[in-house]
């Protein structure tokens, strides 16, 4: 028999609830939120929580910093291109060489600028995100399908950071969502978490395939369609820069509100796959 409460999970012998839900329910009795079977847990401590503000702030300010490098790379490249376009005849450049120096250390200059400012912006994020879990564990820790540790843990995984991280987020996201009142919960649009890590993923596998067709482009043609596929990819990281930032800023609000709320309780969530 599965469980009457979570629904996920075998009940246990003459109950029709399963361990967890059972074990739930003897920590606790109190109110349940509309529409949910469940029991609330004790109510966290306002002293347990850290805000998230200051380091939100932080994440948005390097971000721009971020945009800004990618708008300068694509200048850069856009200079590089139409240098070498003038300069191509039949298949081969013809280029001074002065000039063409001038316009790779301005481009090479730009990667640079973009990778530090990458590299910075990822540290405060993760971070930040790291915190935001926290805060989301005393808010409803049944929201959460991972532990808190994958906040970080999960970037660094091959392959499956392309969604172990969006599950994260995703229960970060559950646990923050507004309250009603005590013991009720209304829902967030997902909207800014979704459409953030829709174009985080694209432009992290768009840059893979354009970084790696640039570098082994030899003809004219090729590298003119190298520089135009880097623009792009620029472009979008542009676009995902600004969708964090209004991700993060969303979600820091959400969270600095159910703080202001105060120790409202909140009843156990059934665990599902985010």
């Amino acid at each position: 028999m599965v469980c009457s409460i979570c629904g996920t999970r075998s009940a246990g012998t003459g109950d029709v609830r399963c361990a967890m839900c059972a074990g739930a329910a003897e920590a606790g009795r109190g109110r349940a939120w509309a529409g949910s079977s469940g029991v609330t847990p004790s109510p966290f401590r306002l002293d347990e929580l850290r805000s998230p503000v200051g380091l939100a702030k932080a994440v948005c300010v390097l971000l721009g910093a971020v945009a800004v490098a990618d708008v300068l790379a694509i200048a850069a490249g856009v200079h590089s291109r139409m240098l070498l376009a003038d300069g191509l005849d039949g298949g081969f450049f013809s280029v001074d060489d002065d000039d063409l120096t001038l316009a790779d250390n301005l481009y090479r200059t730009a990667g640079a600028l973009q990778m530090l400012t990458f590299l910075a912006t990822s540290v405060v994020f993760l971070v930040w995100l790291r915190r935001v879990r926290r805060n989301a564990q005393l808010f409803d820790p049944y929201a959460h399908a991972m532990q808190p540790g994958w906040a970080i843990g999960a970037w660094f995984v091959p392959i499956g950071n392309l969604w172990l991280p969006y599950q994260v987020a995703s229960g970060v996201w559950t646990a923050s969502a507004p309250v009603d009142g005590p013991g009720g919960r209304g829902g967030a649009p997902r909207g800014p978490l979704n459409v953030w890590w829709a174009a985080l993923v694209a432009d992290q596998i768009l840059n893979r395939f354009a970084g790696r067709y640039y570098a082994r482009a030899e003809a004219g043609d090729a590298i003119l369609r190298g520089l135009d596929m880097l623009a792009v990819c620029d472009a979008l990281d542009i676009g995902a820069a600004v969708l964090a930032i209004l991700f993060v800023r969303k979600l820091t609000a959400m969270q600095t509100w159910r703080a202001n709320l105060g120790p409202a309780p909140v009843a156990p969530r059934p665990l599902r796959a985010h």
